[in-house]
């Protein structure tokens, strides 16, 4: 079960990553060795996995993001068509889909003219057939996890 504290200390370590264990106990009025026990099960449960720092692709230069649907051969086979995007650096996820197409990427690029550029690398992976792009224009609701993890701890859900 996932209970308030659970969700206090994931939301503490969401908000501020480098807050420290002690820090942390003394935050949340609980002892030193509780939020360490309560991590670590998190972290062996799989709930917390990671706490790396967030990258904003955009200070890189990567100002452009689209989403790509990608239309596979059906013989062409998933895992290695997966392996190979995954080498292209701008491909920041790739999930497999239902509906038109069979896998959906999340891609950044410089301008439009380096996006033709990661698209066309794309489609020079074998297995690929074609792409469909769409470009997003401003970020509505920021990738986030704290309000599920909330509702959880509310509902007193497993996790």
């Amino acid at each position: 079960m996932l209970d308030d504290l659970d969700a206090g200390l994931i939301e503490l370590f969401a908000a501020e990553p480098r807050v420290g264990i002690l820090e942390a106990s003394r935050r949340l009025g609980v002892a030193r060795g509780t939020v360490q026990a309560r991590l670590d099960r998190l972290a062996d449960r799989g709930v917390i996995t990671g706490y790396g720092p967030d990258i904003d692709p955009a200070a890189l230069g990567h100002v452009v993001t689209a989403f790509i649907t990608v239309e596979l051969r059906q013989s062409g086979g998933r895992d290695e068509v997966a392996g190979r995007l995954s080498r292209i650096g701008e491909i920041l996820e790739a999930h497999t889909i239902t509906g038109p197409g069979d896998m959906l990427c999340r891609v950044v690029a410089r301008t439009n003219a380096d996006l033709q550029r990661v698209i066309d690398a794309i489609v020079d992976v074998p297995g690929v057939l074609r792409t469909s792009t769409v470009i997003a224009l401003a970020t509505a609701v920021s990738y986030r996890t704290t309000p599920l993890v909330r509702a959880t701890a509310a509902a007193g859900n497993p996790a």
